[in-house]
């Protein structure tokens, strides 16, 4: 197939069963500076479309042959990028938003004027510039800022970026610490995926998730005959994982009595099904995570110190959504994206005012309750730009009253609240200028000595 080439004119076919209607097109369309082609009906410009790329197609409705609607579902089927808007004589309604539902890009009633259908043109060469754009974006965003799925322009997300890409290859244990939501699963996957256990499987179990009567079976198996309902020989997460990683979500959550028998495991290398007499070798890698304070269920004796220590021979801390503002815009465009092709929404934009109030809240829930925040939006935005009322009220509550805290003691407390206003500043604008620290400082109106000093106190990356 024929492709367009760079400096040549913005190609045009007419497809119309009324010959002077397509030879008015013609001219008016080659003088503002179009190559035209014509067909007189949707068979002959299938034809014409398949050795040559057009740029926009201008089709009939109604016309013998084959139709204005067949033609375009042909075209559909086959791809491409070229952009159809319908022309009908009729004026129905109901056909033309048909046509819209199946991939045109506009449709325009008969009879029309000249200049209604060089705008339409005009306003589909502007929609095609920025679609382009935004492919060229997403490449480079694509490129730069995302990793196995996850997207940051984060310094300290960079810097974990790294460090999966370091200790992939290795056996050693990897221990992930987060809030809840910031992505501990996905950097696990990570680490998996980037390794040279790639082929082999990924098992995720979450320790919280399954009671503890049943989580030493799950995790072990168990033989036939090991208790009441034991019918048969069942393999447990281990030997699932077998070769490939073993992924220990809300490892916190793991009984003391399991923390034993863990530790046995990954210290000697082999596991035990309940009701077994023998042990068989094992050799999957040990991923877990956890939102706890491993240090302190320690001090607390609720957390195995050794276990702890042979869990946490590599760590990787993940921040939370609020140092990492400058992420928003990009986890918005990335959450677009994936729910407007599950739900069929697409070309929806968000406006400047919904951005910044995703900027001012908090994020308790981290990453999570953004990709939350961003789907329901989508839902209710009816195909048009998503704004402010589309937020929940959860968010758009904390931003009417920012004072208000989980603890009353640190609501009342103008130093801590001076502290935290200063920090979520600074970040926001190390976020609006992308962390140009020298910009930044100007919009603060303070030193970019001062700053530097605010960004070493408050631990901003």
């Amino acid at each position: 197939m024929m492709g367009k080439g760079p400096g040549k004119l913005r190609s045009v076919l007419v497809v119309d069963d009324e010959e002077n209607l397509r030879h008015m097109l013609s001219v008016t369309l080659g003088k503002q500076g179009y190559a035209v082609d014509q067909a007189a009906n949707g068979e002959e410009a299938l034809e014409k479309s398949t050795v040559r790329d057009y740029d926009f197609i201008l089709c009939d409705i109604r016309m013998p042959v084959m139709d204005g609607p067949a033609f375009l579902a042909r075209m559909v089927e086959r791809g491409g990028g070229t952009t159809i808007i319908m022309m009908s004589a009729y004026g129905t309604m109901t056909d033309a938003l048909d046509c819209m539902k199946q991939g045109a890009y506009d449709f325009i009633s008969k009879p029309f004027k000249n200049d209604e259908i060089v705008l339409t043109l005009r306003k589909a060469e502007e929609r095609e510039k920025l679609k382009r754009e935004n492919r060229r974006l997403k490449k480079l965003l694509g490129r730069e800022y995302s990793f196995a799925h996850i997207y940051s322009k984060n310094p300290r997300m960079q810097e974990i970026f790294t460090l999966v890409r370091k200790v992939a290859d290795f056996r050693t244990t990897v221990l992930v610490l987060g809030e809840s939501g910031t992505g501990k699963e996905l950097i696990a996957r990570a680490v998996h995926f980037n390794s040279n256990r790639r082929s082999a499987p990924f098992v995720a179990v979450n320790c919280g998730a399954i009671p503890e009567s049943l989580l030493e079976s799950e995790l072990f198996g168990h033989v036939r005959g090991a208790f009441t309902d034991a019918s048969g020989d069942k393999a447990g997460l281990f030997e699932q994982a077998n070769g490939g990683t073993l992924f220990l979500d809300e490892i916190g959550e793991l009984p003391l009595p399991l923390q034993v028998k863990l530790l046995r495991v990954l210290q000697e290398g082999e596991i035990r099904r309940v009701g077994a007499t023998a042990s068989v070798p094992i050799d999957a890698r040990v991923i877990s995570a956890t939102s706890k304070d491993l240090a302190r269920e320690v001090a607390e004796q609720r957390f195995r110190e050794d276990l702890f220590f042979r869990l946490n021979v590599f760590s990787i801390v993940l921040p939370p959504l609020r140092e990492r503002l400058e992420d928003i815009p990009l986890l918005v465009d990335h959450f677009l994206e994936k729910y407007g092709e599950r739900y069929g929404l697409f070309g929806v934009s968000v406006t400047s005012g919904f951005i910044h109030a995703l900027m001012e809240y908090t994020w308790p829930g981290n990453v999570r309750e953004l990709e939350n925040c961003v789907e329901r939006a989508l839902v209710l935005c009816d195909g048009g730009d998503i704004d402010e009322p589309c937020l929940p009220a959860t968010v758009r509550a904390m931003l009417t009253d920012e004072v208000c805290t989980s603890s009353e003691e640190e609501s009342l407390s103008i130093k801590r609240a001076e502290a935290a206003l200063e920090r979520r500043l600074i970040a926001k604008a190390l976020a609006v200028t992308g962390g140009n620290r020298t910009h930044a400082a100007k919009l603060l109106d303070i030193s970019h000595r001062a700053l530097l000093y605010k960004i070493k106190e408050f631990g901003i990356c």
